[in-house]
Parts: structure tokens; C-alpha cells; sequence
């Protein structure tokens, strides 16, 4: 830019020059012709002739030249700036511009006089020594200029480059902090671009992936809950197997004492048969597909009163039904089993001379079964694990009538078979409710 602001000045300046070459060989012919008129030699007036010139050119810094052919007749110049001048090669009608000098750069304007003075040669000299002086300080100028705003622009596009790349830079921490083990670190969402977009969906996914791993964490604590327990459930009963039978073995005992250890072996036996079946069940539900059809639901309900009325009867325990719709779909058989198990388990839980509500009816739109006992009930903390396998509420009293603890566990495959699920409603000493939602019958 200042390389083009100083071409234009000197342009600026050589027109000047030129203009001024000829006002004053216009005015120098002038007096040319009226010396010649009065015959008087223009040689021996030279110096008075260009004295005013000269004058005028001093306090603006310029500088005159009066050549004859070759011969310098006149200048108030230097001799050394003038070295260059070779006025031998001049035409007439021609004008010259050079700009010369380093100490004191200059612009030069020379032309031959018009005729009948072509002999005479007018060198014209300008000194732009303060326009070059302008010119290096407005360069320093715009180049100070230019080194400010090129930082200024910098700094700016530095800013720039931190907004545009931050999210990439989030992105690539949160990235790593959940390839870590961060699964809660989550990007910030602003505006609706492109980025804002891209953000929502890494959140999305690191949702995800934090849902799976949750689920797998409770999955592999669900397996070890299940293997702790099952050891557990499993060394009660050989403990007293043994136990009994190295009694019967090697201690003298009467026959009266041999029959009681016997039944205590068959027994615990019994219970862990019970326990094979039950898991084999859970494993069978787990694996196949189940044929549904549609089923009566008051016949569902005689089924279950026939086969669960024998051991209410020895608990003194009232079994209520109450029908409230016609049909249901799903497999008959498991959805019997379903429901005895959690009579059976009502029945555990209630005092002799108790009843219990088993009633179907539809509550939103939705087929539910339901079971309903005015037992001992469950606290919070029972209810949160209380359909994990081999769970027990009360431990002493499910062992006393022989449960395993997996009847709620085959609840809960066979309501996720119907897909349907299991709501528990408890409270201490005040009973258990058990309902069936069945979300898609």
C-alpha cells in the first residue's frame, strides 16, 4: 500500500514539474525574444535574466540550469548534480524526466527551448528529499500499523480457533473420560447449529453406553447375588444331610431316632430336589418361546383355588376371588403357576384366621391380577430385592415350610414372558399386594 501511495505522489510530483518546465521556458522565451528585439546579447544577460528564477526556486527547493548546445551558461545548482546531464542528445519538441540522486533524491525536467532558441536547453531540478521523507515515515507508519493488526487479527483468530475447536476439544475429554470409566460426563448444549446437534448426540450415546453398563453392573451383580446365595441355600441342607447321616452311621440310636434322622435327610433332599426343578424352570422359561392363547379367567381362577385350597385349609386361611373380565391371553399353565406361587407365598406371610383378595379386573385400560394379603408385610428395603433368586424376607419361616426362595424370581420370567410386570405394594405388619400389569394383553 505505501508502495502505491508513494508511486502515486511521485506522479503527482513529475506532473508538477512538468507543468512548472513550462510556465518557466514560456517565461524565459519571453524574455529571450524581447532581448533579442532590443539586440542585445542573451549570453551577458544571463545571470540577471535568470536571477528572479532563481530566486523563486531557492525557497521552494528547486533548481535552475541554462545549457547552450553543451555549455552550461547559467544554474544555482551544484556542478555535481549535474554530471549526468547530457543535453547533445536532446530534440527539439521533447520534454525529459528523470528522478536522480541519494543523498538528495530529485526529479529532473529538461527540453530544448522552441526555435528560434533551440541552442538553449532548461534543466528544471525538484527536490522530493521531504516527499521520500513522508513516504519512509508513512511506511513505518502502516507498517507499525500492519504488525498491530496483524497481531490484533491473530490474537482474533486464535479466539476463533479456540470457539470453533472446543467442542471437538470437549468432545475428545469427555470421550476419554468415558473410555475411563466416566460414564456421567456429558457435553454442554448450546444453540441449534451443527455442533449443538453433534453434542445432543454424544449426550445421547453416553447415555446409552452409562444405561448399558448400569445394566450389565446389576446384571453381574444380579449373577454373583445369585451364586453367593444359591451356596448358601445349597450348604443348609447337605450341612444337615450329613450331619444326620454320619448320626444314623456311627452314633448307637434307636429305631425311633433312626426313622427322624431319616426323615430329615428326606427332607432336606426334598427341598433340594424342589430347588433343581425350580431353577430347571427358570432356565426352560429363559430359553423357549411360550404358546399363547385365550384364556377364561374365571376358569383360570377355579384352577387355582382347587389346587391351592388344601394348604389354605390347614392354615385357617380364607381364599376370597373376585372376576371382573372374561379373558386374558397367555399360556394357562404358567400363568397358574404364577399365581399359586403368590397365594402361597400370601399364605406364608398371614396368621391363621387371615384371608386373602385375589381379584381380576381391568384399572386404565390395563388386565391386571392381582393378590392381596393383610399379613406382616415388607419394608423398602425388602421390597428392592425381593424378586432376586433365593430372596427371603423372612429366611427362618421360609426354610421352616421348605421354600427355596425362587417363587418370585419364576413370577417375574413368566409376567416378562406375558409382557406383563410385577408392582409390589407393602407395608409392615399391614400385608402385601401383589398385581400383575398386563401391559399388552
Amino acid at each position: 500500500m505505501s508502495a502505491i501511495i508513494f508511486k502515486d505522489k511521485v506522479g503527482v510530483i513529475k506532473e508538477r514539474c512538468l507543468a512548472e518546465h513550462y510556465v518557466i521556458v514560456s517565461s524565459i522565451l519571453k524574455d529571450f525574444q524581447a532581448l533579442d528585439s532590443r539586440g542585445v546579447e542573451i549570453g551577458g544577460s544571463m545571470e540577471s535574466l535568470m536571477h528572479p528564477y532563481s530566486y523563486l526556486a531557492k525557497g521552494n527547493g528547486m533548481g535552475l540550469a541554462v545549457y547552450k548546445k553543451v555549455n552550461l551558461v547559467y544554474t544555482n545548482m551544484a556542478q555535481e548534480v549535474l554530471e549526468d546531464i547530457n543535453t547533445d542528445s536532446y530534440k527539439e519538441g521533447q520534454r525529459y524526466v528523470s528522478i536522480k540522486g541519494n543523498e538528495e533524491p530529485s526529479v529532473y525536467v529538461a527540453g530544448l527551448l522552441p526555435a528560434p532558441f533551440e541552442d538553449y536547453a532548461l534543466v528544471y531540478r525538484y527536490n522530493i528529499e521531504e516527499t521520500i521523507t513522508s513516504w519512509n515515515r508513512l511506511k513505518n507508519t502502516l507498517y507499525m500499523a500492519g504488525t498491530v493488526l496483524s497481531v490484533c487479527l491473530a490474537f482474533c483468530l486464535l479466539i476463533l480457533l479456540n470457539q470453533i475447536f472446543r467442542p471437538l476439544k470437549q468432545i475428545s475429554e469427555a470421550s476419554m473420560g468415558i473410555a475411563a470409566g466416566e460414564y456421567e460426563k456429558r457435553l454442554p448444549v448450546s444453540g441449534n447449529d451443527e455442533l449443538a446437534y453433534m453434542a445432543q448426540s454424544f449426550n445421547h450415546m453416553a447415555m446409552e453406553i452409562q444405561k448399558q453398563i448400569a445394566d450389565l453392573n446389576e446384571a453381574a451383580r444380579q449373577k454373583q447375588q445369585f451364586i453367593d446365595n444359591f451356596a448358601h441355600e445349597l450348604r443348609t441342607p447337605l450341612t444337615a444331610i450329613y450331619g444326620y447321616a454320619e448320626y444314623v452311621q456311627k452314633a448307637v440310636i434307636s429305631e425311633e431316632d433312626r426313622i427322624m434322622s431319616c426323615g430329615y435327610i428326606m427332607s432336606e433332599s426334598k427341598r433340594m430336589e424342589n430347588m433343581a426343578y425350580q431353577l430347571l424352570d427358570l432356565a426352560m422359561m429363559r430359553n423357549n418361546e411360550i404358546k399363547k392363547e385365550k384364556i377364561e379367567v374365571k376358569s383360570l381362577l377355579d384352577a387355582v383355588s382347587n389346587t391351592i385350597l388344601r394348604k389354605a385349609v390347614e392354615k385357617e386361611i380364607t381364599v376370597n376371588y373376585s372376576c371382573q373380565m372374561d379373558c386374558i391371553t397367555g399360556n394357562a399353565e404358567l400363568l397358574e403357576s404364577l399365581l399359586v406361587n403368590l397365594i402361597d407365598n400370601a399364605i406364608k406371610a398371614s396368621n391363621p384366621k387371615s384371608w386373602i383378595e385375589v381379584k381380576a379386573y381391568q384399572e386404565d385400560n390395563v388386565k391386571v391380577l392381582s393378590v392381596r394379603d393383610y399379613g406382616k408385610g415388607m419394608t423398602e428395603r425388602q421390597l428392592q430385592h425381593v424378586k432376586e433368586a433365593f430372596y427371603r424376607a423372612d429366611k427362618s419361616r421360609s426354610r421352616k415350610e421348605g421354600g427355596a426362595g425362587l417363587g418370585l424370581s419364576i413370577c417375574e420370567q413368566i409376567s416378562q414372558l406375558h409382557n406383563a410386570h410385577l408392582q409390589f405394594a407393602s407395608g409392615l405388619m399391614e400385608g402385601t399386594e401383589v398385581k400383575v400389569m398386563f401391559t399388552t394383553l
